[in-house]
């Protein structure tokens, strides 16, 4: 006798969106195989989508002669992966590994730089298919968002699931590219929904099967168990999230402090967090490696410009500006060094974010081989360069202005139609 809980569990298919009910294994009314069934499917709204691949699915939407090439987006052979499609990561190649350790595991890939102008255009979209199926859309990243569709089922007819799966269907159709999501009834379940299938995948975690999917779970699947954290519980025995969800809250509080609230809570799925529309992102930076070590400072002064006005490019188009400059290096050890400075006024303005950061440079180069160098704001405020500039005395406001208008000539003609004297010759 077939299983009635199974004949009524509720179901859609991917591709045409028809409901169905009970376990098929294709959809009778357009043959596709990618059916979706779980018993709480009406009821859960809480979304995380991930863009697949991204830049290397940007690079491969714009060249169909790579669509089956493993594609690898990064720097020269002295820099790191961005970002591998998943051709190249089935030879091993993962996001942040160097380019020389990458190119050995998979000596065939493409390698492309990286084009964030093109990579931003794409996400500008996605970002606005998102907020046409609900203003409650918390960015996490240019291809990432969490998404809550709570009572969003009269405004589209539909349930929040179905929902989705239009917008992925959009997304693939008017972006190019596919993504992933995840469904649950909170972010942190829906996170880990979102990374079960990927590529185009579409995951379901419900609160009946919670505490049983997160039971065999390693802890470093809990957010912000990091290293440490792994190899402190690790000596206490502990390696699983089941482990965790036997103990009792006051001894994982007084065993691992505020942690171990968090540890308590995470493993039973329990997260009150909810979907944030206004946090601005914690900070903005741009870097570049080099193909060979640096030590002369006038060459790293003149790396620093580009990347200042990279820096400024993304907070103005963002809203925001820094009262905390940040300047990165790494030697040729691969050894890092940050060093800032706190501005008692924000600013977004790149003359000022490379004025504040020379000095730091000044004081760390001469002396070392570098490889990296990279620049950032932190402390985000919302902002607007044309008030900014009111804050300032007469000879930085003028400088402040002569960029806005640099900015202006630059929308209406392209980038390249200007260009400060620090950054001829130079590549963005």
């Amino acid at each position: 006798m077939a299983d009635k809980t199974a004949e009524s569990t509720p179901g859609f298919c991917r591709d045409c969106l028809e409901r169905i009910v009970g376990f098929e294994t294709r959809c009778r009314v357009c043959g596709s195989p990618r059916l979706i069934h779980h018993e709480e499917l009406d009821q859960l709204s809480i979304a995380h989508i991930d863009c697949d691949a991204f830049y290397a699915a940007i690079e491969k939407r714009d060249r169909p002669d790579l669509a089956d090439r493993p594609v690898i987006v990064g720097g020269g052979n002295r820099g790191v992966v961005a970002t591998a499609c998943y051709v190249a990561r089935i030879h091993g190649v993962k996001s942040a590994m160097p380019m020389f350790k990458a190119l050995k595991l998979c000596p065939d890939a493409v390698v492309i730089a990286p084009n964030m102008a093109k990579y931003q255009a794409a996400g500008t979209i996605v970002r606005s298919l998102m907020l046409e199926v609900t203003p409650l859309v918390e960015p996490l990243s240019i291809d990432e968002a969490f998404l809550d569709l709570s009572g969003t089922q009269r405004l589209h007819g539909m349930c929040p699931a179905l929902t989705l799966a239009n917008l992925l269907k959009r997304i693939t159709t008017e972006v190019g590219i596919t993504a992933s999501v995840g469904l649950s009834h909170n972010k942190f379940l829906a996170k880990l929904a979102s990374d079960l299938e990927k590529p185009k995948g579409f995951s379901l975690l419900g609160k009946k099967e919670t505490l049983g999917f997160l039971a065999s779970r390693p802890v470093s699947f809990i957010w912000g168990v990091g290293k440490t954290t792994q190899e402190q519980l690790a000596q206490d025995g502990i390696t699983t999230i089941g482990q965790l969800q036997n103990m009792e809250k006051g001894h994982l509080l007084q065993r691992y402090g505020s942690m171990g609230t968090r540890l308590y809570h995470l493993s039973r799925g329990q997260d009150e967090r909810a979907i944030s529309t206004d946090d601005p992102s914690k900070s903005i930076s741009a870097e570049t490696t080099f193909d060979t070590d640096i030590v002369d400072c006038e060459d790293l002064e003149r790396l620093l410009w580009p990347l200042a006005e990279r820096v400024s490019r993304r907070a103005k188009a963002e809203g925001v500006a820094g009262h905390v400059i940040v300047l990165k290096l790494k030697s040729a050890d691969f050894k890092t060094r940050t060093r800032s400075v706190t501005l008692s006024d924000p600013t977004l303005l790149a003359t000022r974010i490379y004025d504040s950061a020379l000095p730091l440079l000044r004081r760390e180069a001469g002396r070392t081989r570098f490889r990296l160098i990279g620049v950032g704001l932190s402390a985000l405020v919302s902002a607007d360069p044309a008030i900014e500039t009111e804050t300032l005395d007469l000879t930085a406001a003028t400088r402040a202005k002569a960029e806005i208008a640099v900015d202006h000539i630059r929308d209406k003609f392209g980038r390249r139609a200007v260009s400060r004297g620090l950054g001829f010759g130079m590549e963005d």
